[in-house]
């Protein structure tokens, strides 16, 4: 279980650098008058609220991680939602590039 959560949090790491530059260019982008859009994600990408950024969707997996890595026992369920959050968010960074 250990090996699984070092993965995610490494993986964790890569987002967060790239989430960051993400969120400075869509600053960019709405100072210009563009970047007019509810949420980055849609409700069915597994997360439970709407942000216009990177960053609070990082959190969330980040908070997701830290409960599994404190959990006695794995709950396979959380760990598969997890993953499904994180490569969503990785795919977004991706393709904003």
């Amino acid at each position: 279980m250990q090996s699984v959560i070092d993965k995610l949090n490494e993986n964790l790491k890569l987002a967060y650098r790239q989430a960051v530059d993400a969120d400075s260019k869509l600053d960019e982008l709405q100072k210009q008058g563009h970047g007019k859009f509810k949420a980055l994600f849609s409700e069915d990408a597994g997360f439970s609220f709407e942000a216009k950024r990177f960053k609070p969707y990082l959190l969330d997996v980040a908070a997701d991680v830290e409960a599994l890595s404190k959990a006695e026992s794995l709950d396979e369920q959380q760990l598969k939602q997890t993953i499904v959050k994180l490569q969503n968010l990785l795919q977004l960074l991706a393709t904003f590039k």
